[in-house]
């Protein structure tokens, strides 16, 4: 299945949130062309370790080797190499964006427009582009040129005073999530913009915030009422007003929702635990709520005799949502992920075999329709110089040469 197999991308992305956006496009059977700058390229190229013939290893073994993070990134993605600051440079990226359907970048807001690359000059020569722009903090607004980096903005989001515990500092999500959602976020709006090109014959632009992506994931709880009620933004593992939460065992963890009174009876049920159970302070959600903390230190006396797989057993006899709390170490062999193509080997273009031991996320939705694209390995910077010239410019490989020679390329 490759529903955008009759949609070319350029792409001038770096480091994280703009490669992924590329990669899901591709997934999805679209041509995505990498712009990359000649001899550098994607500064993440350069950050370890890195994988090739010899296995992965913190410095390159060989010239085939290439960054574990770019690969992770960049499948089925094309390379070429173009210097858009050179007037025959760019005049070559105009001539391309005549006959491609989307433009990604994830540069420094202004940076594409100074190089009279942005959407308006885009849409001069394409007037049905989609051009979508990727930054911090948006185009516009007082945040637009303050440099960041997820970081910055998990800070400035207000994502890191949710996270944490309520007597603790704000912490931050462990994995990028602003530059991880926000090319989520991207795709789809690519494709409605498409859908709307389709309808209308009308190219747009998109302005993708990372800040503005996490603010819409927290106010999607009632915020406000927490707010309003002066509630512990941070509540660590817990639910800030029932027992919901992490439990400790003899041999690890587990973590249990408990939000509504049927449950709270089957809780107490099967932990013996008529003592709480009959609590006249306990007796309602609302009691329940100003004594949770108590009611949690009660719980956790209760939970701990038992081990992991017995509280497991315990708590879905009871029909009480569980799941251990498990380690990346066990995720990462779970044949459950393997075998839905969640997590799969990672592949180098160069390599006949997946590099030992990589990994690489797959789609987690399946289609009935059938798989989507296997795609290939990421590839060495420039890789498709001569294909992608050859096919959209009608540049022969002397005329590539050349262009390599006097640094076009």
């Amino acid at each position: 299945m490759q529903p955008l197999k009759d949609i070319r991308v350029l792409s001038v992305t770096v480091y994280l949130a703009g490669p992924f956006l590329s990669m899901t496009l591709a997934r999805f059977g679209a041509e995505v062309i990498k712009i990359e700058t000649p001899d550098t390229g994607d500064p993440i190229r350069r950050s370890g370790p890195f994988a090739g013939s010899e296995g992965v290893h913190p410095t390159p073994q060989t010239e085939q080797d290439l960054s574990t993070k770019f690969l992770k990134r960049s499948e089925g993605v094309k390379s070429v190499t173009l210097n858009l600051k050179d007037p025959a440079g760019k005049q070559m990226f105009l001539d391309m964006a005549k006959d491609s359907d989307v433009v990604i970048e994830n540069l420094a807001p202004g940076s594409m427009k100074r190089l009279g690359l942005g959407y308006n000059d885009v849409a001069a020569v394409n007037p049905a582009i989609v051009y979508c722009s990727i930054s911090g903090y948006g185009q516009s607004g007082p945040y637009a040129n303050n440099p960041a980096h997820d970081h910055q903005i998990q800070a400035m989001s207000g994502m890191m005073d949710v996270n944490g515990a309520a007597d603790g500092p704000p912490t931050r999500v462990g994995v990028f999530v602003g530059d991880l959602v926000t090319p989520l976020y991207s795709a789809f709006s690519i494709l409605a913009a498409l859908r709307h090109r389709e309808q209308t014959g009308q190219g747009q632009y998109l302005d993708a915030s990372m800040m503005d992506t996490l603010a819409t994931l927290m106010f999607m709880e009632p915020m406000e009422e927490v707010l309003a009620q002066g509630l512990p933004v941070r509540s660590g593992n817990d639910a800030r007003t029932d027992p919901t939460g992490l439990y400790r065992l003899t041999d690890g963890d587990i973590i249990i929702t408990v939000a509504s009174d049927e449950r709270w009876t089957r809780l107490c049920s099967a932990l013996d635990a008529i003592d709480i159970f009959d609590n006249p302070n306990y007796a309602t959600t609302e009691q329940r709520s100003g004594e949770i903390n108590e009611i949690r230190a009660r719980l956790q006396e209760k939970f701990s005799p038992f081990s992991v797989a017995e509280a497991v057993t315990l708590m879905e006899n009871a029909n009480i949502p569980v799941a251990p709390v498990r380690t990346l170490e066990q995720v990462a062999e779970d044949s459950h992920f393997r075998d839905r193509g969640t997590l799969k080997p990672m592949r180098h273009h160069a390599l006949e075999e997946p590099v030992d031991g990589g990994i690489v996320p797959g789609f987690p939705v399946l289609f009935s329709s059938g798989p989507l694209p296997q795609p290939r390995g990421g590839v060495a910077l420039g890789h498709d110089n001569e294909d992608v010239y050859g096919k959209l410019l009608g540049l022969n490989a002397d005329a590539v040469a050349r262009l390599r020679e006097s640094g076009v390329i």
